[in-house]
């Protein structure tokens, strides 16, 4: 076999591979060979049949098979031969396969880029050291009394008012004729002032009373979430049947025991904290890993295969697929498709290939392995994000070695990533609480 390699680019090569006549004939001699024992031809016996007219009946049927089986045959060896690390499936272009004529064929395949050995200890990095605000512990609290409220229908009747819990019968038209994006509909509930449908909409029902029917106009933004609202003004006819005010529960120690897990209000404020302290944590890391990256991709640019894009490119919309399916939403419910939105995240899907390469060659050069210990770890982590025992989770992965490849190749990524910011130079920051300015430490 013959095998030359053809430069397209950096990270696209052509394999031209010829195969010699005789291993052509030898493979096309046993297809026919083991066509005679099993083929059915009139005014033959089974396996009778002279070579001559399986050869006139089946000839481009088994010279097509036989193409197919010498390229997925020679085509890995070729690949081996040339230690090329190919990803992805490759492009084939062949000849026509004749007796006592050498087999050729093209095959385009993309490679990983062959990086330099990447220098990335000194690297000068930023770590913002965020801390969480009285002010932002408040909010949560109130976030929770508000998801606690119960509802009370007025003790003494009164028009409706910002914050209460307003009961409409509606309909929406669109240049007088019915709209299908505001249809209908009865009992429909909404909190004044928390634009549901939109803040505009929630001001024309403050100050009506129960009972009273209103016609009026609303301008939806261009930017409004239901791209078929957006841009347009839309005629609503409002009946309102019922107010419900929010009553709070107090702010006390008996809230905080009525979830279960805390006894008193400072415990429940230090819960709160911890978990907005654990967010700001990874936002500075997110932030780090962002830095690692702009500055490792200046030094060492290089082109990611479009292979690698295209998959990570498709968990992107996976991911968004799965996120609206979680609320009963479509990409078509808003006004989305798969392509505007491949367009949109392409450039965070070449970024993110990128990145596993980079992360790959530092594994590779620094020879980083996961120990036992790092194993459990990372076992017990999962099962900590997913509130189950430890054990099952390491069964499961054990039971499942693709996915336990998967968990100990993003743990070495971890590591790759670690050992980048711990050998370089941090220059911590405080931010301002009040705006974007930093003090620097």
């Amino acid at each position: 076999m013959q095998i030359t390699v053809k430069d397209e680019s950096d990270i696209k090569k052509t394999l031209q591979i010829e195969i010699p006549a005789e291993t052509v004939n030898r493979e096309l001699d046993d297809a026919f060979r083991h066509l005679k024992k099993t083929a059915n031809v009139k005014g033959f016996r089974p396996g009778k049949a002279p070579l001559s007219v399986l050869k006139r009946i089946y000839k481009d049927k088994v010279h097509s098979d036989v193409a197919f089986q010498l390229i997925q045959s020679s085509l890995p060896e070729a690949v081996m031969e040339k230690n090329l690390n190919v990803v992805g499936e490759p492009v084939i272009s062949s000849s026509e396969l004749k007796e006592e004529q050498p087999f050729s064929y093209d095959a385009t395949v993309e490679v990983k880029p062959e990086l330099p050995e990447i220098e990335f200890k000194g690297l000068n990095l930023k770590k913002n050291m965020y801390s969480c605000s009285d002010e932002e512990i408040d909010g949560q609290l109130t976030m929770l009394r508000t998801n606690m409220a119960r509802q009370e229908d007025l003790g003494t009747p009164r028009p409706a008012a910002q914050n209460d819990i307003a009961f409409i019968n509606f309909s929406g038209s669109f240049e007088g004729a019915p709209f299908d994006g505001f249809p209908e509909r009865d009992d429909y509930r909404l909190k004044l002032g928390a634009g549901s449908i939109s803040k505009a909409f929630d001001e024309q029902i403050v100050g009506m009373s129960i009972g009273d029917t209103k016609e009026f106009d609303v301008t939806f933004p261009e930017d409004y979430a239901d791209a078929g609202v957006a841009g347009k003004t839309i005629h609503f006819n409002v009946t309102l049947t019922a107010i419900k005010e929010e009553i709070l529960p107090p702010l006390d120690d008996e809230l905080a025991k009525s979830l279960g897990q805390y006894e008193s209000l400072s415990q429940l404020k230090d819960a709160i904290r911890a978990h907005l302290q654990s967010g700001y944590e990874k936002r500075c890391d997110q932030e780090m890993h962002e830095q690692v990256f702009e500055s490792l991709l200046a030094k060492y640019p290089f082109d990611a295969p479009e292979a690698m894009v295209k998959f990570e490119l498709d968990n992107i919309l996976e991911e968004i697929e799965r996120t609206y399916q979680a609320y009963n939403m479509s990409l078509e419910s808003t006004g989305q498709t798969r392509e505007s939105l491949a367009a949109k995240y392409r450039e965070t899907a070449e970024k993110q290939a990128k990145r596993h390469i980079l992360l790959n060659k530092i594994i590779e050069q620094e020879k980083l392995e996961i120990s036992d210990e790092e194993m459990e770890a990372g076992f017990a982590g999962v099962a900590d994000t997913l509130k189950q025992p430890a054990d099952m989770v390491k069964q499961y992965y054990q039971a499942n070695p693709q996915y336990q490849d998967m968990l100990k190749y993003s743990l070495l990524e971890k590591k790759a990533m670690n050992l980048v910011i711990d050998n370089a130079t941090v220059q911590e920051i405080v931010p301002e609480q009040s705006g974007d300015d930093k003090t620097e430490k």
